[in-house]
């Protein structure tokens, strides 16, 4: 196995356990990461974003991840989760691919798609169905950010 799908696997493996510090030591310091709710987030607020996330525990079996391929630069996988949005409890299963990069042994862009239309759907029920992304993503993704800024503010020892 190649040290970076290794790399990759230890990531996962933290998440599926809600292992927040063992996620984010997967990390180079300057990581960027990306998806479809959290776009462009860089350093610090990368690291937060998944400590936040990790505050919420999870029964490992509603996480999971395959389909990990990784060489020297360049690395990807498939990862699913199933939860309960927080604003409403409605029940989620987030289909997701990643890819990465890494440098110096550490993954230096982490960038995540899934189809954001069907998770809207099932996270928001009858405003995702009608509204779909367009209109909701701006005041989302602005929402999410303030909840990352909030959760920052409350831990000044993030790093």
């Amino acid at each position: 196995m190649h040290p970076n799908e290794k790399l990759i696997e230890t990531f996962y493996t933290s998440f599926q356990n809600s292992d927040s510090a063992g996620m984010i030591a997967c990390y180079h310091p300057d990581i960027e990461f990306s998806d479809p709710v959290f776009p462009d987030l860089t350093g610090k607020r990368a690291r937060a974003m998944w400590s936040m996330l990790g505050e919420r525990k999870a029964d490992p079996k509603d996480r999971w991840f395959s389909d990990v391929h990784a060489d020297d630069k360049k690395g990807s996988a498939h990862w699913e989760a199933k939860y309960k949005f927080p604003a409403n409890g409605r029940p989620v299963h987030n289909i997701i691919d990643a890819e990465f990069e890494f440098v110096d042994g550490k993954i230096r862009r982490h960038t995540d798609t899934f189809d954001f239309w069907r998770w809207s759907r099932q996270a928001l029920g009858a405003p995702g169905i009608f509204l779909g992304w367009g209109p909701l993503k701006g005041p989302l993704r602005k929402r999410l950010a303030k909840l990352l800024d909030d959760y920052i503010e409350k831990h000044p020892d993030l790093t």
